[in-house]
């Protein structure tokens, strides 16, 4: 699919979920792709951690692919440049803060050599074939987010990457109202937008709330050690923190990988200059409670972070009865269970929890409906297209911006090629969409052989058989509920195949696999109601 004269827009990932945004502009013959991030595996990929955008669509048209722009350093944007920048084969375009940290995950990939990572540094417009691209810096939870604006021949576009309002940013200085209606006086063809805070009535809030909020429930909680949890990478809530230690004469102490490696990349980029001097664990926890203040990774319930070791009590920071967890992040959608594990192991131990519906100590880096409702204002776009967000969020939005007056709102999925120019901007083909997952050191299709074996085997079992040409049988079974009847099982499942194999004796070997490996499922559905998968060996060279 090569672009004529015209403009489209194909979304290959984060549109129709949040997360895992790869974004592709055509123009004359060229295609641009903004963001090439990935999600992290749930429940329904058991076994895998990582879940990627299918690029096969853009790999196939890899020699017309210009360059990989990208918005800013969270790991739904830039996580899956590691795992496809090297096929892909093109330059990079980051600003300095983005950059490092994409350099620091090229260099551990060992291919840091073999990518061309472009730093932007000074805001200004560059050009790629038929787009020039600039900049736009706009508030959100991590340092240096930006909306791009793409100068097209059929007129500008506004992608905003994450984004809100924020009158108080503890970080950076993002793009003024000002600024914004200027950019919409010289027009906008087309404004692509994050829909992920759509149904909130109200705005996201600021960062200075945010200070406010943590300084006085940390005052409430004098003589105790007091622990808060927030996203690594936000930059500007880390400085709210260290802020917030100096206010209250407490010591200030990280605790985790991940907020090491953005604190270091954070002051390389001149963020973070303001920040207190950090004590070291042994050192946190020789000064009497109320005299530190400790952040930790770990607020979605990931079991390795920091906060899951402190709640099972095999981490160096100890938490006793009294002692505070403030989670300052919001619960991402399908972490509610773990987040709920670990804050039940903690005040099993008596610790108290504090999270944002209790006191104001977070806020969201996207924007709600007054935040979306002004954009549109300051641009004036003449089409709408949400991205960034479930089906239900885009379609919302898409809904709002009609009823602001934005003439025309563009429903996509991700596969969905759109033509925003010449003629009458819609949807008018798809391409081949979907998810990859790395599965140990292999990146495989989602929907594989293998994911949906490792599936059938975690609902219902597996029953493994092995028989001889002399008629000797042997059956085991895992993951059945047999413990107390499972030696009766196999010895019936055993007989029952060994029968099916005499019945079928002069049968070919497929029909002589097939009939012990339905003797043993009937055996193993009789004892335990599960229909196992089960594979069967037959030595009979």
């Amino acid at each position: 699919m090569i672009p004529g004269n015209e403009l489209l827009f194909c979304a290959l990932g984060g549109s129709g979920e949040i997360g895992m945004n790869v974004n592709l502009y055509g123009c004359q013959g060229k295609w641009l792709m903004v963001d090439l991030g990935m999600t992290f595996g749930m429940n329904e990929y058991p076994g895998v951690d990582l879940v990627f955008a299918d690029l096969e669509f853009i790999e196939d048209e890899r020699e017309n692919l210009l360059g990989i722009v990208l918005t800013h350093a969270h790991e739904d944007h830039i996580g899956a440049v590691p795992y496809f920048a090297q096929e892909l084969g093109v330059p990079i375009y980051a600003t300095p803060f983005t950059a490092r940290l994409v350099a620091a995950k090229l260099e551990e990939a060992g291919i840091l050599d073999e990518i061309e990572l472009i730093v932007v540094d000074d805001l200004e417009r560059f050009e790629l074939g038929p787009f020039g691209i600039r900049y736009v810096p706009l508030a959100h939870s991590i340092a240096e987010g930006n909306a791009l604006l793409i100068d097209t021949p059929y007129g500008k576009i506004f992608h905003t990457g994450d984004w809100k309002l924020d009158d108080e940013p503890q970080v950076g200085t993002p793009a003024t109202s000002q600024e914004l209606t200027a950019i919409g006086d010289e027009g906008v063809l087309a404004l692509v937008c994050d829909s992920t805070n759509v149904f909130n009535p109200q705005a996201s809030g600021s960062e200075g709330e945010v200070y406010r909020g943590l300084l006085e429930e940390v005052k409430k909680h004098r003589g105790k050690r007091v622990l808060v949890t927030t996203f690594a990478s936000n930059v500007a809530r880390l400085q709210t923190l260290g802020d917030v230690a100096r206010k209250t004469n407490r010591k200030l102490c990280v605790a985790g990988r991940s907020l090491d490696r953005i604190i270091e990349t954070a002051q390389a980029s001149g963020y973070l200059g303001k920040l207190p001097e950090l004590v070291d664990i042994e050192t946190a926890m020789d000064l009497p409670r109320g005299e530190v203040l400790i952040v930790a990774t770990g607020g979605q319930g990931e079991p390795r972070a920091a906060l899951a070791r402190i709640a099972e009590g095999n981490h160096p920071i100890k938490l006793d009865s009294g002692d505070v967890v403030l989670f300052s992040s919001r619960q991402i959608p399908g972490n509610e269970i773990p987040i709920g594990r670990i804050q039940n192991r903690l005040s099993d131990a008596g610790i108290v929890i504090v999270t944002d519906r209790q006191s104001p100590i977070h806020v969201s880096g996207h924007p709600g409906r007054p935040e979306l409702e002004a954009l549109y204002g300051w641009l004036r776009p003449e089409i709408l297209v949400p991205v960034h967000g479930e089906v239900r969020h885009m379609r919302e939005q898409a809904r709002l911006g009609l009823a602001t007056g934005i003439p025309k709102a563009i429903f996509q999925k991700n596969g969905d090629l759109v033509r925003l120019a010449p003629s009458h901007p819609g949807k008018f083909g798809e391409v081949r969409s979907g998810r990859l997952i790395l599965d140990g050191d292999i990146i495989a299709p989602a929907d594989g052989d293998a994911m949906v074996m490792r599936r059938r085997i975690s609902y219902n079992g597996v029953v493994s058989v092995a028989a001889d040409r002399k008629g000797h049988v042997q059956v085991a079974a895992i993951g059945l509920p047999l413990d107390e009847d499972y030696a009766k099982f196999v010895e019936e499942a055993q007989r029952d195949v060994a029968e099916a194999l005499n019945r079928a004796k002069k049968s070919d070997r497929e029909v002589r696999i097939e009939a012990a490996r339905l003797a043993a499922r009937r055996a193993a559905t009789r004892w335990s109601g599960k229909k196992p998968q089960v594979q069967v060996l037959l030595l009979e060279d």
